[in-house]
This record gives structure tokens, C-alpha cells and sequence, in this order.
């Protein structure tokens, strides 16, 4: 998973720094995420893949399909 964070940051042109900014923490924080020095929260990782246009599966390695799900319909659909 960490890889997979670090090389869609790295794709995307953007610096550690950068990244912290996005995700509203600093880049020490960002660059514990991306070595896996601390486990990063769902919150986080969901905006990371909606950052990156994928989905929280291919973060976690769950998937190699980068392309994210469709939006789930609410129940007041």
C-alpha cells in the first residue's frame, strides 16, 4: 500500500509537502504514511484515493484496477 500511495504522489508531480497540505497535515506526518510508520486513518486514505481518482482497494492492494468504483446511490434514491 505504501508504495502505491508514494507512486501516485510521485505520478502526480506533487512533494511530500504537498501532499500534507491536500490532506491538511504536515509533511512528517504524510511521509510517516508513506513509509508505514504509522497506520493511516480511514479518513485519510479515503481522500486519498478520491485525491487520486482511484479507489481505497488499489491503495490497499486489494485490486490492480486503478479506476475508482461508481458513487454508491443513497438510500433516498
Amino acid at each position: 500500500m505504501y508504495r502505491r500511495i508514494r507512486d501516485l504522489r510521485e505520478d502526480a508531480d506533487l512533494t511530500q509537502k504537498q501532499m500534507g497540505e491536500i490532506l491538511n497535515c504536515s509533511q512528517r506526518i504524510y511521509s510517516n504514511y508513506e513509509c508505514g510508520d504509522v497506520d493511516i486513518p480511514t479518513q485519510i486514505l479515503i481522500r486519498l484515493a478520491e485525491f487520486h481518482k482511484t479507489s481505497v482497494d488499489y491503495l490497499l492492494g486489494l485490486t490492480n484496477e486503478k479506476r475508482p468504483y461508481s458513487k454508491a446511490k443513497s438510500k433516498e434514491e
